[in-house]
């Protein structure tokens, strides 16, 4: 019923309106264009109004439509009167579409707008009596194109050349509408010249609908665009404006004939060896070719005036030349210069890597290593110095010749270069013992003596101990490495002991003794030296000696006088005047001559006389 009512209406307002006299009459208004970017909104403004005083609250009646691309049919896309609002099912703007409306007009909104929306939209007022009115508004959709990008050629461009050479291309892409693309060199534009300038373009549509846009600039160069910077501009229509963006700058490479050329080493600075990369130059008033007199027909690609060679080796030694780029081959203006790449191969030792020597005899090691300069030879081991030359002789070979020996060769001219090798010397034989028979005195009363043994030899010898004396010992050290072992052992001294310490290989054996004297402990109370004791005793006999002399010398004396009275018995009584119960009675039975006998006795100790036979 709705749809009838929809269909039916507009037919039946038309012939009304037709029928009957027109009192009054609507008068509409409509933007020309409206302009949005892409993806944003668009608003469409309709206002109307009527004239003659018709009442704006009578029915009035809105349609909006939309007219298709290449032909003039267009489509219903929204309905409205005094009782209902309704956007058409079944179109590209159903529900993207809203319609907002008063007494003085309606506007169309329309949400998300793509570039299929660039089309003319139409506003439709009917006012029954008051007669119908329609307008129409072109919605304009914009979108920013991606920013040019240019490219130049990469060979150089010949200023011989008899037409225009493609210089460069520039394209921008995924603009709406299409942008347009202009040239420039040195900030001015270039317009088209028949014969000197020339610009191709070639417009994409993509299947999105957006426009890309490719220009190629053909150009006929002369010397003074050796300089000379070229650059693409892209033009584009924005809302109410226009907009542009440049692109990068860009310089070709022209080539010209030359009449002086030089030529030189940029860099390295000073020698040249294998692994450098080597710039040269070519200066001239042209760009140049390069190339080598060993390959005079092959060319080496230049960068303008330069020629860079990566990390050379010997094999670029040579003389490398430049020549201007011309048509007519005319090769002689040139300039050349000798490269020499100099170099120094891995030094080569023989022997290689290790050696064995039997203990006793020679060997030599060379090494040697290939350079183009004159070389230094130094020989080392355990960072000592022990040879100048190719050659290092060792002569009656010992195990302290055994080692790493290192030889460093050097360029003395060019110190960058250097290299070495190494030998690894092993001397063979039988183990020799480090130090001699050994003799120690200890005190026997317990103390313990640690005893070493250490001998070198190759294979690595072995040691085992014979201890005769003592039972109490043991092996407190057993270590050896590639040509040395080395034995400690802990012996107690309760008397003389020895001690063979046995060293052995495939090539021998030799043997090392310890001698140990024992030597008896001195106990006594109190600190005491034997030399001071000797002399204490001998100075109280004396000193006994000299008190015996006195006495016999006294008593003889007193005998003498007639102080002491003796018989002929040998029998004597002393009696004092006065005595008492404390008086001492002495009797003494002797004659002259034991008395003299006694005394010498006591001078002379227990010597006996003659007459004591």
């Amino acid at each position: 019923m709705a749809l009838l009512y929809r269909t039916f209406l507009p037919l039946f307002l038309h012939i009304f309106l037709l029928s009957g006299s027109v009192w009054t009459k609507v008068e509409l208004s409509m933007h020309e264009s409206v302009e949005v970017y892409l993806g944003d909104s668009a608003q469409i403004p309709c206002q109307y109004s009527f004239t003659n005083g018709y009442n704006m609250s009578s029915f009035v009646m809105i349609q909006w439509f939309v007219s298709f691309a290449g032909n003039n049919s267009r489509v219903r896309i929204f309905y409205a009167d005094g009782n209902q609002q309704i956007a058409d099912n079944n179109t590209e703007y159903t529900g993207r579409i809203t319609v907002t409306s008063d007494q003085k007009g309606a506007q169309l909104t329309i949400q998300d707008i793509q570039i299929s929306d660039k089309r003319e939209f139409f506003c439709q007022v009917n006012g029954l009596a008051a007669g119908n009115a329609e307008g129409k508004t072109h919605l304009r959709v914009f979108a920013r194109p991606e920013a040019p990008v240019i490219e130049g050629v990469l060979d150089g461009i010949s200023v011989t050349n008899k037409h225009p050479s493609k210089v460069a291309s520039c394209e921008a892409r995924n603009g709406f509408p299409k942008p347009n693309i202009t040239w420039y060199k040195n900030g001015v534009p270039l317009i088209s010249k028949p014969g000197h300038v020339k610009m191709l373009i070639l417009v994409t549509r993509e299947y999105s609908g957006f426009y890309s846009v490719q220009s190629t600039l053909e150009y006929k160069v002369v010397k003074e665009d050796k300089d000379a910077l070229f650059s693409c501009e892209v033009s584009f229509f924005v809302p109410g404006a226009v907009r542009t963006v440049e692109s990068d700058s860009i310089n070709i490479t022209v080539h010209y004939p030359t009449t002086m050329v030089k030529m030189w080493k940029e860099s390295p600075q000073g020698l040249v060896k294998e692994g450098d990369t080597v710039k040269l130059r070519c200066q001239g008033d042209g760009n140049p070719i390069f190339n080598r007199t060993q390959e005079p027909d092959k060319d080496l690609k230049g960068n303008g005036d330069s020629l860079i060679l990566p990390p050379v080796s010997r094999k670029d030694s040579g003389i490398y030349q430049c020549r201007p780029l011309d048509i007519d081959g005319d090769t002689k203006v040139k300039g050349e210069m000798q490269l020499t790449v100099h170099y120094l191969d891995p030094a080569v030792v023989e022997p290689k890597d290790s050696e064995l020597v039997v203990r006793g005899e020679h060997l030599i090691a060379t090494c040697n290593a290939l350079s183009s300069l004159k070389t230094h030879v130094v020989w080392y081991k355990d960072g000592k110095q022990v040879g100048q030359n190719n050659t290092l002789p060792l002569n009656d070979a010992t195990y302290e010749t055994t080692g790493e020996y290192t030889c460093e060769v050097s360029v003395p001219s060019f110190p960058a270069l250097h290299t070495s090798g190494s030998v690894h010397i092993i001397v063979h034989g039988g183990p020799q013992l480090l130090g001699v028979d050994q003799v120690l005195q200890a005190e026997s009363a317990g103390r313990v003596v640690n005893l070493s043994c250490e001998a070198v030899g190759y294979p690595v010898p072995s040691i085992s101990w014979n201890i005769v004396g003592s039972q109490s010992w043991d092996e407190v050290v057993s270590k050896a490495n590639e040509h040395m072992a080395h034995s400690v052992v802990s012996v107690k001294v309760t008397s003389d002991i020895n001690a063979l310490c046995n060293v052995s290989n495939n090539m021998g054996a030799e043997v090392k003794i310890f001698s140990i004297k024992a030597i008896p402990s001195i106990t006594s109370a109190a600190p005491f030296s034997p030399a001071e004791g000797s002399g204490v005793i001998i100075v109280v006999i004396i000193l006994c000696l000299l008190l015996l002399a006195t006495l016999g010398s006294i008593l003889y004396f007193l005998h003498k006088k007639g102080k002491i009275l003796c018989g002929r018995s040998g029998k004597q009584e002393i009696t004092k005047e006065k005595t008492t119960k404390d008086d001492i009675v002495v009797e003494m039975k002797t004659n002259t001559k034991n008395e003299e006998a006694i005394l010498l006795k006591a001078v002379n100790g227990d010597k006996k006389g003659p007459n004591d036979q």
